[in-house]
């Protein structure tokens, strides 16, 4: 039987429609919404902060704070813009308390509140102001969101990359509730943004330069260093602190050297630069209680150079942190910076890409990403065990894939710890995976690794692996720095 031409035609693109949707997408699961914004107005939305009332509070980098007017509504039009205020200096993080909206901008962190309900602040308060300011154009500072008691962490950026031209520039500061800045962490670079994880500690994004092999998430820790020594001048206006620590050596490792200086911190999680962007920005933790997916307690990264959000799983080893970035959702429209994600789920990403320019054409954006209701096949955490790691999944594997060894590549490589700008990737090897063993629920798989490396990024690639429909994995990299080997697990 023979099959007419038109007949042939419309067969094959119902099979290429049918081959097109049996391919997993990043955008079947979660779903951006860009945000129409008013006329005229160049919001490089840096910082957010959900208002008690529902409505969001947009920062942009040109001085102005924005009110947006029910945010969750399908689609956000520019009449839902309200300006809040202006002439701010570079404001880049916000965070509320008893009806004040405090901003955290370059020279100071200062209160704001509408006392007379007609939109817009008309009181400003200087809260805290206890750094300096030389007007070059790197020095941003970012702020915590306030903890239980008040209190709250900036961190300032240099002067520049290499140093620290006026006060405490390439600190983090600890605000009292009552406006007390405090040195607290030295060794900040090129801060990109701040958040807190579940259980209340600070991190942070530092980004690619001197002393930074590549991007990475730090925990800010008093009285700790986190590694680049330019701002060390400050310490002897910094009585808490204690004495300065050893000079690190430049062109070595960081764990190397965090042997030998008591007081320094290894990178969290390094982000393999190009790999998984190339400047670190936001973060916020999922306390939703799975209203934005399967990933509850996890944090999401944005990348301002690439326009994505990554997704970063974290554990403690030996007290020392360590964890694993994945790709989560490519495709913003603009250089993503401030992150700030709803009780209800929804997370709001903002950016710019004036500086450094972005993946994302626009010149700055403010959007939101919402989740489908429906699960994607990814590796939800990936933990250190004593000989390799172990892989859990939000759905079971199908275990003729999940134990063929062929189904998996896996790479060592870290960076230079070196007082010149970034790092080519060092020291690279190819350790082999033995064994691959399925859990009887099919939705952890362990893997034995001969040739783990301390203070190395472990590169996974899972592309062999299929859930029990015979998907493969929305995102099969995944990247573990591995600071510490879990003994006995």
């Amino acid at each position: 039987m023979s099959i007419k031409p038109l007949a042939a035609l419309a067969l094959l693109f119902s099979w290429s429609a049918f081959v097109h949707a049996e391919v997993p997408q990043e955008s079947d699961y979660y779903k951006i919404t860009t945000f129409e914004t008013p006329e005229g107005e160049v919001i490089e939305a840096c910082g957010f902060e959900w208002m008690e009332d529902g409505r969001l509070a947009v920062c942009s980098r040109r001085g102005d704070i924005f009110m947006v007017e029910d945010p969750l509504s399908e689609k956000v039009t520019a009449d839902q813009f309200s300006v809040f205020a202006r002439g701010l200096h570079e404001p880049l993080s916000l965070t509320e308390q008893d009806g004040w909206l405090i901003a955290t901008q370059r020279p100071e962190i200062t209160r704001l509140k509408d006392t007379d309900g007609d939109g817009s602040a008309d009181i400003f308060q200087t809260h805290a102001d206890g750094w300096g300011v030389s007007g070059d154009y790197h020095e941003y500072a970012f702020g915590s969101k306030l903890d239980a008691n008040g209190d709250m962490l900036i961190t300032l950026c240099l002067t520049g990359s290499f140093s620290s031209k006026v006060p405490f520039r390439g600190w983090a500061m600890k605000v009292t509730s009552d406006g007390k800045t405090i040195p607290y962490t030295s060794g900040v670079r090129s801060p990109g943004g701040m958040g807190t994880d579940s259980h209340g500690n600070v991190f942070y994004t530092d980004n690619q330069g001197p002393w930074n092999g590549t991007c990475g998430l730090k925990i800010l820790q008093e009285g700790k260093f986190v590694g680049h020594p330019g701002g060390w001048d400050w310490y002897d206006d910094a009585p808490n602190m204690g004495k300065r620590p050893t000079e690190p050596e430049s062109g070595s490792r960081i764990l190397t050297e965090a042997a030998k200086i008591p007081e320094l911190i290894p990178t969290v999680v390094m982000f393999p630069y190009d790999k998984m962007g190339k400047s670190a920005s936001g973060i916020v933790c999922d306390q939703t209680g799975g209203k934005f997916g399967p990933f509850e307690n996890q944090l999401f990264v944005s990348d301002q150079s690439q326009s994505t959000v990554m997704r970063v799983d974290l554990e403690q080893v030996d007290g020392v942190w360590q964890g694993v970035c994945f790709p989560f959702r490519k495709g913003f429209a603009s250089g993503n910076v401030g992150m700030e994600l709803s009780p209800s789920g929804a997370l709001f990403v903002g950016g710019t890409n004036r500086g450094w320019g972005s993946v994302g054409p626009r010149n700055f954006a403010v959007e939101r990403l919402d989740w489908t209701g429906e699960i994607p096949f990814e590796i939800k955490h990936m933990k250190s065990t004593s000989d390799g790691f172990d892989l859990e999944f939000t759905q079971a594997v199908d275990p003729a894939t999940a134990t063929d060894l062929a189904g998996y590549e896996i790479e060592t490589y870290t960076y230079e710890y070196r007082s010149q700008y970034g790092s080519p990737e060092v020291d690279g090897t190819r350790p082999t995976i033995t064994t691959a063993t399925v859990s009887p629920d099919g939705m952890h798989v362990r893997l034995v690794i001969d040739g783990l490396q301390l203070g190395h990024v472990h590169e996974l690639h899972s592309n062999g692996v299929r859930n029990q429909d015979g998907n493969p994995l929305l995102h099969p990299q995944a990247y573990y720095t591995l600071n510490r080997i879990a003994v006995g697990q």
